[in-house]
C-alpha cells in the first residue's frame, strides 16, 4: 500500500457516517472551560468539540468579541483531532485582539445538512448575535490562565533509583542488618545502597544518556523504602547525610543531570513525633486533628481506628492535608529542601488522595522559589483535575504502561485498540500536557517489565522503541536497562547488578542507542503524533512525528511475519531518509516511492536528514 499524507489513518473523510441519516446530537459536547476551551496566549484560545465517531463531515466555529453585537462574526474551520472508541474530536485555535470571546459551532453531516450548536440548544437557523443569544462564553483571558511548563523537562530522560538497591558506595560497613548484595529481597530487607553509591555511579548514568534522576524518599524512616517518614528534616543515616545529598545534587548538575526527589505528604510514620504525641495524649494533643481518627484515642487492635495509607496499614497514618497547620508544616518541608539543595523537582506520592487546595498552594509557593521546578504527581488513572495548570506539571503515566502491555506483551489489543488508548493522552489533557507526562514501563510499585514479557526480550525491545519515540518523557526504572527481572514487590526491588555478567546485554545497548536517537532527533520530542496505516496487518503499528520542519516515521511490526510497505517521498519532503535504528540509508526511486521490508517483531525509525 502506497503511503501519502492523505492515507493518514484518521483522515476526516473516514469519519463520515454512511449507515445513518441523522446526526447523533446526544454525542455532541463542548464546555467553555477545562480541556475544551483554554488559552494558548494572551489573545488566543484553543477549542475542542466532541461528536459521535463517523458522524460529522465538517465543523466550523463562529466567534466575535464578547461585547460586540454586530453581525460581523469571524469563522474558522476546525481540524480533526483524534478519536476513541465512540467519539471524534475536532479542534481549532482562534485569535482576537480582545481577551474576551463568545462563539458557537456549525456542524455539517455526511448529507450536507447544517446544524448549529449553541451553549443552550441546537438550531437549524443561524443564531442571532444578541446579548442573550446563547453563545458559548470565554469571559476573559487572565494572566494566571496562561500555560507554563518547565521547558527543560520536555527534553528529559528520567531514571528512577530505589537507593537501598542501587549501589553501596563509600567504605565497607559492618551493619549486621544488611543482606548480601544480589540475594533475593524480602519486604524488610536492607542492602546498604546509599547516596554515596549514586555519586559514584554518575559516570555510568551519564554514559547511559539519562539526564534526570528520580530518587525515592531519603528521609528518616525505619523501612527500606522510606515512605513511612519519621522526620522530614533529617536524611536517613542508612543513606548518608545532608552534605552528601548536596554533593550529589552539585555533581549531578555539573554533569548536566537534574535531580527529582520523592515527597510523601499523604501519610507519615506512626513513629513520627506528632503521631506519638497523639498516641500519648489523645484528644488533648495539639496534633490530634492532624490525622483522621475515629474516637478519642489511638487504637490498633484488631485494626487501627485511624485512616492510613492503603487499608489498615497501621505504621502509615494518613495526614489531614486540609488542616491549615498540616498544610503549613508540609509546605515548609518542601520549601526547605528546594532552597537547601536546589533540586529540580518533586515526585508526589499518593498525590490523588491529598487535598487539591494543598497542591494549588504547593505549586504557587514552590514556583515562587524556583520557577522551573518540575512537579510530578503519582496518579494511576486519568489525572485531568491535577493537570489544569494550577497543580502539577506532570503525572506518572500508568495508563500508557497499561496500553503498552496490552499491545506488545499480552497482545490482547490490536492496532486500533492501542491507538484508541493512546488517544486518551490527548483527549484528557490540554495540547501541551502529553509532552510532559512521565511514560514508564515499570516502577518500584510494579512487576518488572521483562518478567511480564515472560523474559522474552523481543517484546520488551518493541515496547522500549515505542516509549522512546512516542510523545512524552521516557522513564527507565533502574535495572531495566540491563534486563533485571522480578515479580511484584519486593521482587521488583532487587539489587542492581554491577560486577557480574548482566542478564540482557542487548537491553543496555538498545537503551543507550535509543536515548542517542531521541536526543539527536528533536522531532521525537517536539513532533505531533499521527497514526498512519501502511498495512492491513493489525499488529503493525506505524506513526508519524511531525514538528513542522522535520518528520520521522516509526514502523513497529508486532506480528510474527515480515511485512512489506511502500512509502511516498512527499511524506518526508526529502529525497533521502535514514533508518536510525539499523543505521541504513534509503533513497526514493524515480516514481518517488520506496519499498521497505520490516522483519517480524522488529521496527524502523525513519528520519529525513
Amino acid at each position: 500500500m502506497i503511503l501519502s499524507e492523505n492515507t493518514l489513518i484518521f483522515k476526516l473523510r473516514s469519519l463520515v457516517r454512511k449507515d445513518e441519516k441523522t446526526v447523533l446530537k446526544e454525542a455532541i459536547y463542548h464546555e467553555s472551560f477545562g480541556v475544551n476551551a483554554y488559552p494558548l496566549s494572551a489573545d488566543t484560545i484553543n477549542l475542542r468539540l466532541r461528536t459521535a465517531k463517523n458522524d460529522i463531515q465538517e465543523c466550523y466555529v463562529y466567534y466575535i468579541e464578547k461585547y460586540d453585537f454586530t453581525p460581523n462574526l469571524l469563522w474558522k474551520k476546525m481540524s480533526y483531532f483524534v478519536h476513541d472508541d465512540y467519539f471524534a474530536y475536532f479542534t481549532v485555535a482562534i485569535t482576537l485582539t480582545s481577551k474576551r470571546f463568545k462563539y458557537f459551532f456549525k456542524l455539517i453531516d455526511h448529507n450536507g445538512e447544517e446544524l448549529f450548536y449553541v451553549a443552550d440548544r441546537f438550531d437549524h437557523n443561524f443564531p442571532e448575535n444578541t446579548l442573550y443569544g446563547g453563545y458559548f462564553q470565554f469571559p476573559y483571558i487572565n494572566d494566571d490562565d496562561l500555560p507554563e511548563y518547565p521547558t527543560w523537562a520536555k527534553q528529559a530522560i528520567f531514571y528512577q533509583i530505589f537507593p537501598d538497591r542501587f549501589y553501596r558506595g563509600g567504605e565497607k560497613t559492618s551493619d549486621k542488618r544488611l543482606q548480601s548484595w544480589g540475594t533475593k529481597p524480602k519486604r524488610n530487607s536492607f542492602f546498604g545502597g546509599n547516596i554515596r553509591g549514586i555519586i559514584e555511579k554518575l559516570d555510568y548514568l551519564k554514559e547511559l544518556g539519562v539526564n534526570v534522576l528520580y530518587i525515592t524518599p531519603l528521609w528518616l524512616s525505619d523501612s527500606n523504602h522510606k515512605y513511612n517518614i519519621i522526620d522530614y528534616y533529617t536524611i536517613d543515616p542508612d543513606f548518608g547525610t545532608k552534605e552528601e545529598l548536596k554533593e550529589l545534587v552539585t555533581k549531578a548538575h555539573q554533569e548536566g543531570i537534574k535531580i527529582v526527589l520523592d515527597a510523601v505528604f499523604n501519610h507519615c510514620s506512626n513513629k513520627h513525633p506528632f503521631f506519638l504525641d497523639v498516641v500519648a495524649k489523645g484528644e488533648d494533643s495539639p496534633y490530634f486533628k492532624w490525622f483522621y481518627i475515629n474516637g478519642g484515642s489511638i487504637e490498633t487492635d484488631p485494626v487501627p481506628n485511624y485512616e492510613t495509607f492503603g487499608v489498615n496499614i497501621s505504621n502509615m497514618p494518613r495526614l489531614n492535608s486540609s488542616h491549615p497547620e498540616v498544610k503549613e508544616y508540609l509546605l515548609g518541608v518542601a520549601e526547605y529542601w528546594l532552597r537547601e539543595l536546589d533540586i529540580d523537582g518533586w515526585r508526589l506520592d499518593v498525590s490523588d488522595e491529598v487535598a487539591h487546595s494543598f497542591w494549588k498552594e504547593f505549586r504557587n509557593r514552590l514556583k515562587a522559589i524556583k520557577k522551573d521546578v518540575f512537579i510530578i504527581g503519582e496518579v494511576w488513572h486519568q489525572a485531568t483535575p491535577w493537570l489544569m495548570g494550577d497543580e502539577f506539571d506532570s503525572v506518572m503515566n500508568y495508563p500508557f504502561r497499561k496500553a503498552v502491555l496490552d499491545f506488545f506483551v499480552t497482545r490482547s489489543a490490536d492496532r486500533e485498540d492501542f491507538i484508541n488508548s493512546l488517544n486518551k493522552n490527548f483527549i484528557n489533557y490540554k495540547d501541551e500536557t502529553p509532552y510532559y507526562l512521565l511514560n514508564l514501563l515499570g516502577s518500584h510499585d510494579t512487576a518488572r517489565f521483562l518478567t511480564l514479557c515472560n523474559d522474552d526480550f523481543t517484546k520488551m525491545r518493541l515496547a522500549m522503541i515505542f516509549m522512546m519515540t512516542f510523545v512524552g518523557i521516557p522513564m527507565i526504572y533502574y535495572g531495566d536497562e540491563i534486563g533485571i527481572d522480578g515479580s511484584e514487590d519486593p521482587d521488583c526491588r532487587k539489587t542492581m547488578i554491577w560486577d557480574e555478567k548482566i542478564p540482557e546485554p542487548a537491553a543496555l545497548e538498545l537503551f543507550t542507542k535509543l536515548i542517542k536517537i531521541r536526543k539527536a532527533n528533536a522531532v521525537l520530542v517536539e513532533g505531533r503524533f499521527k497514526p498512519i496505516r501502511l498495512t492491513e496487518n493489525k499488529k503493525v503499528l506505524s506513526y508519524l512525528r511531525d514538528d513542522g520542519q522535520k518528520r520521522a516515521v516509526i514502523i513497529i511490526n508486532n506480528s510474527d511475519s515480515a511485512v512489506s510497505v511502500e512509502l511516498r517521498k512527499e511524506l518526508f519532503n526529502h529525497s533521502q531518509i535514514t533508518d536510525c535504528l539499523h543505521e541504513k540509508e534509503y533513497n526514493f526511486n524515480e516514481e518517488q516511492s520506496l519499498k521497505l521490508n520490516v522483519d517480524k517483531r522488529d521496527a524502523v525509525i525513519l528520519s529525513s536528514q
